[in-house]
């Protein structure tokens, strides 16, 4: 078994082996608080970490399907099969053991309970899936609940196991312990000593720091480990054995940094560098390597490669299924609206989608006015315009159910930024940094800002800024949980939210 300390601890020769290892991608987060996170995720991309996400743990999941099959007297036909696949498929998707076996990753608990959330996610998919396509009427419901407790039993043990085999044999040799030096005193340098002081299984044994400023000038912390200036630096590593240095150095001391790297040729020690990307407002920035040219992405959105796959198949699972249970409450709406007032059923507007891409939204129509142009006024309390039934319908923003066919179409998701009208978005990105931003990915039915109470109408500057504020927060922290947290959220939402009108 290939030991976790062997890949993690390879040093980088190159630019390409930079760009594989998520030990100083860590150093790029979406924003300086998650940065302790991030550096706990260098272990991701790992080879032996993606082999047990990716293959073992779905082959496990699936082989403990078919055992059960024996002592059940269950035939592995054509629908066990489709079971099987469906199984691997969405277990490589929503599984991830790293937080049972990765030593220091997290606390056993905090991990097992994150694990059993995931399978119960997968378990609760497969049931939906198998009501909507038929298919959970052919299976032996014994067989299927004993197996929904079994797999994750299995799992659970196998990595259990796994964590032990690693805290015993990574950390019990103290002979492969390295000596660490920091170059550089500022907030990077800083969550990364904290990160090396407390994960034992890095086996790194922090030292000190270097920096050419005055005492006076330093963090309080971290001066009482200040041990010199840059120019004592090659002679500390040379008497004390130093095997790693990270220079933390900011970007505009690229002349010390290149004069300093050629000072420690000299010297056997690995030599990393932290780029102190702070300076920019990061947006999913992460490495990338495009044309055979390395670089850094500033400002992408988080649905790129798999993550954009997820969330599309979420989106699409999700609204067939909601479709098919409210279709009765969509005709009794479109019924209610056509007899209540002159106009169309539907409501269409511009918006700006994915990329500025302009979109039409659909919406149950609320007003007796269909405004589409460059004057769109926003709804307020008590508004004149509003139907015999609008009011209701925003209030509970069953207005907004004929979006779900957004979805379906490929124009929105069912979690993102809320769009607005076209009109809005041209005066709001003059006003307010960093507002087109949040178009970098599809606009939402329900979203981070409206959940956390800027939803309706937004009558002034600083009510905008705070909903702008937490939809780029979404786009910073994306994951299938967040999403998952914010269609929870919205159901209470929508049933106490009193800003909607």
């Amino acid at each position: 078994m290939m030991r976790v300390l062997d890949i993690v601890n390879e040093p980088i020769k190159n630019m390409d082996q930079y760009l594989d290892k998520s030990s100083l991608e860590s150093s790029i987060v979406a924003s300086p608080s998650l940065l302790a996170d991030r550096f706990r995720e260098f272990s991701n991309a790992a080879p032996f970490i993606s082999f047990f996400k990716l293959f073992i743990d779905p082959v496990l999941v699936v082989a403990s399907l078919y055992l059960l099959s024996i002592p059940f007297n269950v035939a592995m036909d054509g629908y066990e099969f489709v079971l099987a696949a469906l199984s691997f498929l969405l277990t490589a998707i929503m599984l991830d053991g790293m937080f049972l076996f990765m030593p220091g990753y997290s606390k056993l608990w905090v991990g097992l309970g994150r694990f059993v959330a995931e399978w119960l996610a997968v378990v609760v998919a497969l049931i939906l899936i198998g009501r909507i396509s038929g298919f959970i009427d052919y299976y032996y419901p014994p067989f299927i609940f004993t197996w929904f407790i079994v797999a994750p039993i299995t799992l659970i043990c196998i990595h259990i196991a796994i964590r032990e085999y690693i805290l015993r044999v990574d950390l019990g040799d103290d002979s492969e312990r390295s000596k660490v030096v920091v170059v550089g005193i500022n907030q990077p340098s800083q969550i990364l000593v904290k990160n090396i002081n407390e994960e034992p299984f890095l086996k790194m044994d922090f030292m000190g720091y270097f920096d050419d400023r005055a005492v006076s000038r330093l963090p309080k912390n971290a001066s009482a480990q200040l041990i010199g200036s840059l120019d004592v630096l090659p002679l500390y590593i040379k008497k004390n054995a130093i095997k790693k240095i990270y220079i933390s150095l900011p970007m505009s001391s690229q002349p010390r940094v290149l004069e300093l790297i050629d000072e420690l040729k000299d010297s056997t020690a690995s030599i990393y560098f932290i780029p102190d990307l702070f300076v920019f407002d990061l947006i999913n920035a992460r490495f990338d390597n495009v044309a055979g040219m390395p670089m850094v992405a500033i400002c992408e959105s988080p649905f790129m490669g798999l993550n954009g796959v997820i969330k599309r198949i979420s989106d699409v699972v999700l609204s067939l299924f909601i479709l098919a249970m409210i279709w009765p409450i969509l005709l009794i709406i479109a019924l209610a609206v056509k007899f209540t007032s002159a106009g169309p059923v539907i409501f269409k507007q511009r918006r700006y989608g994915e990329n500025g891409d302009s979109v039409l939204v659909y919406k149950f129509r609320s007003m007796t006015v269909m405004e589409d142009s460059e004057q769109v006024v926003q709804a307020i309390k008590n508004d004149q315009r509003l139907t015999p039934i609008g009011r209701f319908l925003r209030k509970s923003s069953l207005d907004e159910l004929p979006q779900f066919i957004n979805v379906l179409e490929g124009k929105m998701s069912i979690v993102g930024p809320r769009p607005h009208a076209n009109a809005h978005n041209e005066q709001y990105r003059k006003l307010i940094k960093g507002y087109m931003i949040r178009h970098k990915v599809k606009p939402g039915i329900t979203g981070w800002a409206q959940v956390n109470g800027f939803r309706g109408e937004t009558d002034t500057l600083e009510k905008m800024q705070n909903r702008i504020k937490y939809d780029l927060d979404y786009l910073r922290n994306w994951s299938v949980w967040l999403d998952v947290k914010i269609i929870l959220m919205t159901i209470l939402v929508v049933f106490k939210d009193r800003n909607a009108y």
